[in-house]
């Protein structure tokens, strides 16, 4: 039973990341009249009120998260129940890390296309992903980022990754941003270094989230 509420949780928080996926994308792209944002802008803080009734501290997991299994929810990039996520879906072949999105308007930098930060936050996250496929986990200390091209909005986009050396902790890993339609042209590139965290810094970071008070 607990494990169907888990399932049924994490369908909920999907569908709530949805449907807050939509409102902001309406929400960038709206040109209603006046009186009907403030309006809605009255309606949308009544259901704040209503998520906020009960809330998690930032050192407790959210319920519908394992993050021994890898399962992270509200991840900004690939989480379903985000708000701010595409979301990037991502499957490792091979041991290379793809990732498939579409960016809405929501991540616009210059007009029509996406903000240069949203590249790096997506190059961060799939190269993260291959160097986890790759067994050797760690934290991005490094992020190495070349602009060819602008990366178009409401396109269908490939985000590829793979380890290029390991050296005992320290991982590095290269990552290329396309469009789907032409996965050979790399808009934006990247290399990361990443290293693995030795047993005290994981405790002294991530103690009070993976060894809760009872």
């Amino acid at each position: 039973m607990e494990g169907q509420a888990v399932t049924r949780r994490r369908e909920a928080v999907s569908e709530l990341g949805d449907a807050l996926r939509s409102l902001v994308e309406h929400a960038t792209i709206t040109e209603a009249q006046t009186d009907d944002l403030l309006h809605a802008a009255t309606e949308i803080r009544a259901v704040i009120a209503r998520l906020g009734s009960r809330v998690r501290g930032h050192n407790t997991l959210s319920s519908a998260d394992d993050l021994l299994g890898g399962v992270r929810m509200y991840n900004p990039v690939t989480g379903s129940g985000s708000a701010l996520a595409p979301p990037v879906h991502v499957e490792v072949v091979a041991g290379e890390a793809i990732g498939r999105c579409t960016l809405g308007l929501a991540f616009e930098g210059p007009p029509m296309f996406a903000h240069g930060g949203v590249s790096a936050m997506l190059l961060d996250q799939i190269l993260g992903h291959a160097v986890v496929a790759s067994g050797n986990p760690g934290m991005t200390v490094r992020l190495d980022t070349s602009y060819r091209a602008p990366v178009p909005l409401l396109t269908p986009l490939l985000l590829r990754a793979e380890v290029r050396a390991v050296d005992g902790r320290r991982v590095t890993a290269t990552g290329t941003i396309a469009t789907a339609a032409e996965p050979g042209t790399a808009l934006v590139t990247a290399t990361g270094m990443f290293v693995g965290l030795r047993a005290e810094q994981t405790h002294r970071l991530f103690g009070p989230v993976l060894h809760p008070n009872p």
